[in-house]
């Protein structure tokens, strides 16, 4: 006897004003199945998972097609009947999970919301309950965790207190919405095995909405393409990484295997550029240090990336280095100037020829700004430079980066990739000597995602400028650094040139972020009932 679908989608049709942005799309999935929903940016992913919930935007609406639910006809349902699914039924983890916890609210009355709405358990019952999920996903001291608010937390750590909140139902259907991407390796890992080891043990069906293919192969068994609203492909996971019919399917599968570098030989006669000597920052309120001590120098067209975990100092050591985080102790050197802990003033040479790609474009992107006047922003300084000159610069960075027509557009009429492509332009069009690009492509799909840092290599050729890469993606690294930082709790625990680091790593906790890393080829395989070791504090 076949087993019934829990979800089974027939030819749902989506629609924008009158444009139709799913086009008769078809997905099963059974009880206790965790199958992955892939494509690029704007695929219709998010959109699809959503319409599940009856969850879209305003202005989106379902044009067409049915979705069932457990039974349930959900295309004609009431919001009052979908108020008693969503939860107990299905729940759904978003793809950001600062935004989708209420800022206002402590993290304990968040996890007792949906308990108090759909069960009748009494206040100490709910208590009880929301610590032992607490506990179930590694959180430390989670008496302490339910009176602090969301802002106290890591990302690592807010995504799992969302999946806590999710799985306090233990919903027949769990939908997470690219869970992992602003994680390393270690958290990333960590969260996954935890969200499907307790979708197991509740007997729940995962969707798993990514663009990292890694991950659909290590955990899911059946894998379902969109591309522009339209189903490419589906079918179990093994099988369409190993042998694709779609041209895009197999477009997608070879950026995820693609690991060749992109980096140019870099000449150690060039020169050093910048250099930080014992450098520590502290910031305000914590008794802790983000840096601890850290020494290193780049040289000049010379690409170093920074890897580690979350919290590990990553992002305080970049800004450090152009003077966006303040010096507790130590110094930094740049073309002959230095800016100390004792001043902690950046003098102008520095401040014109440094630039930094923030990890989100779009929260470092002034909504309110078209796309030619915020690359144009850099240039405001440049005396040098004529307004027709400026323009010019403005067109040629534009072409260069593949946004060419776009300079009267807003952030918000851009893809994830164009963004990321306006701050790069951005960074680059003062021709600057050094750049810090913090996680510059932890947001994009694998194809995007290997444009970017195809993009990223041949400016560095044009421009010559030194690059300081912070990444938790160990595949973009090995394609884009000549040599790989390891930090640690603020500390560096090994460098070296990037394939020594990668190959043949000789640190514990360099072979920890390696090996947790997920493979295209590495195949699906159960979730042990083991617990993991590492507990976030």
């Amino acid at each position: 006897m076949t087993e019934k679908p829990l979800l089974d989608i027939k030819a749902l049709r989506i629609r924008v004003g009158a444009v139709d942005i799913l086009k008769g799309v078809d997905l099963t999935l059974r009880p206790g199945r965790l199958a992955a929903l892939v494509g690029e940016s704007g695929s219709g992913k998010t959109m699809l998972a959503r319409a599940i919930l009856k969850l879209l935007p305003p202005g989106v609406r379902i044009s067409g097609g049915d979705i069932t639910l457990a039974g349930e006809a959900i295309v004609p349902a009431s919001d009052r009947k979908m108020r008693t699914l969503r939860g107990p039924v299905a729940g759904m983890v978003f793809q950001e999970p600062m935004v989708s916890l209420n800022p206002a609210m402590t993290i304990g009355a968040q996890l007792a919301e949906a308990l108090r709405r759909h069960t009748d358990l009494s206040r100490d019952e709910i208590r009880t309950r929301a610590i032992e999920m607490l506990r179930r996903v590694r959180i430390a001291d989670p008496e302490s965790c339910l009176t602090s608010y969301p802002h106290q937390f890591s990302g690592g750590m807010r995504q799992r207190i969302m999946l806590a909140s999710v799985m306090l139902l233990r919903p027949k259907l769990l939908i997470a919405d690219e869970p992992t991407t602003a994680l390393d390796t270690l958290s990333q890992r960590e969260v996954l095995d935890i969200m499907v080891q307790l979708a197991r043990d509740a007997g729940t069906a995962v969707l798993l909405i990514t663009h990292n293919l890694g991950l659909v192969a290590r955990y899911t068994s059946e894998m379902t393409v969109l591309r522009n609203g339209v189903l490419i492909e589906s079918g179990p996971t093994a099988d369409l990484i190993a042998g694709a019919k779609d041209p895009y399917t197999r477009e997608l599968v070879a950026a995820a295997r693609r690991a060749e570098s992109l980096a140019e030989p870099c000449d150690a006669e060039a020169g050093r550029l910048i250099s930080a000597d014992n450098v520590a920052v502290r910031y305000r309120g914590r008794s802790d240090t983000a840096v601890s001590g850290v020494s290193l120098a780049i040289s000049r067209g010379e690409t170093v990336a920074l890897v580690g975990g979350s919290g590990s100092g990553k992002t305080s050591l970049g800004r450090a280095l152009i003077g966006l985080a303040p010096l507790e102790r130590g110094s930094v050197s740049f073309l002959g100037e230095r800016l100390s802990a004792e001043t902690n003033q950046i003098g102008r040479t520095m401040r014109l020829a440094c630039q930094m790609v923030f990890q989100d474009p779009y929260s470092s992107l002034d909504p309110h700004r078209r796309i030619g006047t915020i690359i144009a922003e850099p240039l405001r300084h440049a005396q040098d430079l004529s307004n027709d000159q400026k323009r010019q610069r403005v067109e040629e960075v534009m072409r260069d980066v593949g946004l060419t027509g776009l300079d009267r557009r807003y952030p918000h009429e851009l893809s994830g990739g164009q963004r990321q492509r306006v701050a790069i332009a951005r960074a680059i069009v003062r021709h600057p000597a050094f750049v810090v690009a913090d996680e510059p492509v932890s947001a994009l799909d694998m194809t995007i995602q290997a444009q970017v840092l195809a993009l990223i290599a041949s400016l560095q050729k044009r421009y010559g400028f030194a690059c300081l890469f912070i990444s938790h993606d160990l595949s973009a690294v090995r394609q884009i650094a000549h040599r790989i930082i390891v930090m640690d709790s603020g500390k560096v625990v090994e460098e070296g040139p990037t394939r020594r680091i990668l190959d043949a790593p000789e640190h514990a906790y360099t072979r920890s972020l390696i090996e947790a890393a997920p493979g295209i080829d590495v195949p699906a395989r159960p979730v042990a009932s083991r617990q993991l070791e590492r507990t976030v504090p």
